[in-house]
């Protein structure tokens, strides 16, 4: 399978989505949500902001390395990138979850269904 958003339970019993390229590498995850019906707004919401430059912010961690966040219309945080080594990297990872998320399929390793 190629690009897909992938929701499973972590082992704090939250749910959490990531957003997977082609290449399988995660491009952006989420916090954790108490129920799978939330985890699911939150890839809806993703889907929605993702093509829109201003729903992103991009940060420098205290390690020097970069990512960036991507946040829903009320300011609120809905995914955060991997860390990369350069802003060119950062860049390409933006490009990519802009790509990607709004029509990447959902795979649901709660139950080992895909679903759209």
């Amino acid at each position: 399978m190629s690009k897909r958003f992938e929701v499973f339970l972590g082992t704090n019993s939250q749910y959490y989505f990531r957003l997977k390229a082609a290449n399988h590498e995660i491009i952006l995850a989420s916090e954790g949500y108490t129920t799978k019906a939330n985890c699911l707004n939150g890839v809806q919401s993703v889907k929605t902001h993702a093509p829109y430059d201003v729903y992103y912010s991009k940060k420098v961690a205290r390690n020097d390395q970069y990512f960036f966040t991507l946040s829903a219309t009320n300011g609120q945080v809905i995914g955060v990138s991997e860390m990369y080594t350069t802003e060119a990297a950062r860049n390409n990872g933006i490009a990519a979850v802009k790509r990607d998320a709004p029509d990447a399929p959902v795979v649901d390793l709660t139950t080992h269904r895909a679903f759209s």
